[in-house]
């Protein structure tokens, strides 16, 4: 379904009542996802928050062992490339949804961006269940990171104890229950401001505990050398790079500048140079010295090289509070996640006509976004080795929704000639994230095959 909303626009005063008359019917064309889920209330400042949760997450712990296949030169390389990728991209993509709110078609969904300008096949049967996947993969891989990092809390503490991976996601399942009641994305802004607050400070931390750990010589001897054949490294870095992009990966850039209260144009740019300077504050940080300190030892996630054997190379409190910040953050970067499937849910649940908060909207909201909760805590439970699955899912995923798309988008709608720069920068972009998507998938796929033997339902790793 396209949805149309109305544009604030300057009007003659004697066609206040008609126009008037007119955006009322257009709020009642809504179906109750878009009208609940994704309100349209917000001001750049509350964009730029959710931005920088979508964003900034815990993914960014993984740098240091994306440069362990990259080097130094191909990581600082590939980071600034996909900084400024995305960042273009976005705004290349929030241009075109300023474009058609102009027009007075303003689309609240990725998929409804699809189905105006690729074609109703394109929207539904394509970017629509893209875009949930990889959504819906972010909240599972959301919980599977939460339960690892209260294990790691309860194993510091009690190094002996017997508690299991999947009781731990159980409890982090728990934490999500509670947060993904929120009722729209727009009631999520506080919540993200402290969320933004929060990855600033596990950012900090990882960096102050790769320096100091470096600098007294505590880790691993420093070896920045690639190791493995030649076919484990090209695959390295391949793997590598779908780290970096899916790290980078935001896939509802749409959903976000639907909670911009319109006119919308120019706010979208200001959010995204709000989560860009956040972005270059922790990305680059926690990359140059997690990769500094530990080389080529450097583990899946960097916080892993801060405890090796049951030994603390920091003080307990440090690693706890880190630790505590990742949990924190992790949880409302899984419910941001947790909107789309909420507002697809909503717009087959709930009753439009009816209230917001009426027991007639709120009773299967209760219902339906719990059970979105249990099935993602129960399959990450279940395959925590989902990680290498997300790979799969990344690069399927975020590579095309948030490197191609975009710029294809840009080029339908705004159809630059073919004689100008931007026409074959974009196309360009197209075709070379295109086929690292494809070579990123099989190098993912090849991963998993690799790492299928140590795959156990219920593992406790």
């Amino acid at each position: 379904m396209i949805i149309s909303v109305p544009i604030a626009i300057e009007i003659p005063e004697e066609n206040t009542i008609v126009n008037q008359e007119s955006n009322h019917e257009r709020k009642e064309e809504l179906d109750a996802g878009a009208l609940f889920v994704l309100q349209s209330k917000g001001s750049w400042v509350h964009c730029g928050y959710h931005l920088t949760t979508s964003i900034v997450a815990p993914a960014l712990l993984s740098l240091p062992y994306a440069f362990k296949f990259l080097g130094w030169a191909g990581g600082i390389i590939c980071l600034i490339l996909g900084a400024m990728v995305t960042f273009y991209s976005y705004n290349l993509l929030s241009l075109v949804l300023e474009h058609h709110a102009q027009l007075g078609r303003r689309h609240l969904r990725f998929r409804d961006m699809a189905h105006d300008i690729l074609g109703p096949r394109w929207g539904r049967y394509i970017v629509g269940p893209v875009q949930f996947a990889v959504c819906y993969g972010a909240v599972v891989g959301a919980c599977l990171i939460g339960g690892q990092c209260i294990k790691a809390i309860y194993l510091l503490f009690n190094p002996n104890g017997t508690m299991k991976l999947y009781e731990f996601i159980i409890i982090f399942g728990g934490l999500m229950l509670i947060l993904a009641q929120m009722p729209s994305f727009h009631s999520l802004r506080h919540i993200n401001l402290i969320s933004l607050l929060l990855c600033l400070g596990y950012s900090a931390a990882a960096t102050v505990g790769s320096v100091y750990i470096g600098h007294k010589s505590k880790g691993p001897e420093k070896d920045y050398s690639l190791v493995g054949n030649s076919e484990d490294r090209l695959f390295g870095v391949f793997n590598a790079i779908a780290i970096i992009a899916t790290t980078f990966g935001n896939g509802i850039i749409p959903e976000i500048q639907a909670t911009l209260a319109p006119p919308v144009k120019g706010k979208m740019f200001k959010g995204l140079s709000v989560c860009y300077s956040v972005v270059s504050m922790t990305f680059f940080s926690v990359a140059v010295s997690g990769y500094w300190a530990f080389g080529n030892q450097a583990e899946g996630q960097i916080l892993s090289n801060f405890v090796v054997n049951g030994n603390p190379f920091l003080p307990k409190w440090f690693i706890f509070m880190t630790n505590a910040f990742v949990i924190l953050q992790i949880s409302v970067v899984g419910v941001i996640y947790l909107q789309p499937t909420n507002e697809v849910l909503e717009g087959v649940l709930a009753d439009p006509k009816s209230g917001q908060f009426s027991l007639r909207n709120v009773i299967p909201r209760v219902i339906s976004r719990s059970l979105s909760v249990a099935i993602a805590t129960i399959i990450s439970a279940m395959l925590p080795f989902f990680g290498d699955i997300n790979g799969v899912i990344g690069a399927f995923g975020f590579l095309p929704l948030d490197f191609v798309l975009p710029v294809i988008l840009f080029n339908l709608t705004f159809k630059p000639s073919k004689r100008t720069f931007i026409f074959w920068l974009n196309l360009s972009i197209a075709v070379v994230f295109s086929i690292l998507g494809v070579i990123g998938s099989v190098a993912a796929v090849r991963q998993i095959i690799l790492d299928a033997k140590s795959y156990k339902l219920f593992a406790n790793v």
